[in-house]
């Protein structure tokens, strides 16, 4: 979980709706209550999910920890295939903007001839 959070992609994507979310709560004080009101809860219900799992969790951490290897290994094939994973989100947005732009010149200009 912490090396697909620290994918660039993935980690500017989630500073981005991190922002929207901080703005939208301090912009609207209905939304505002609203989200404090759910934070409070999914707080409640993941205290009480962690201290029921972690005994479940202690007998599974081989198998886990297998687990993460292989995810691990499979994330690192991956980054590699897909070097977007490595760029923020305004990147991928900005070259796909342009890669459009470009192929919509192209066939203006295959058109126009």
């Amino acid at each position: 979980v912490n090396k697909v959070a620290n994918l660039t992609l993935v980690n500017s994507a989630c500073d981005m709706v991190s922002t929207a979310y901080a703005f939208t709560k301090e912009s609207h004080p209905y939304i505002r209550s609203v989200c404090d009101a759910t934070e409070k809860g999914v707080k409640s219900v993941t205290e009480a999910t962690a201290s029921c799992v972690q005994p479940v969790l202690t007998t599974l951490e081989p198998h886990v920890a297998a687990a993460s290897e292989c995810a691990s290994k499979g994330l690192d094939k991956l980054g590699e295939k897909l070097p977007l994973l490595q760029k923020p989100v305004e990147q991928v947005l900005f070259d796909t903007k342009e890669l459009v732009s470009s192929g919509l010149a192209d066939a203006k200009d295959t058109v126009s001839s």
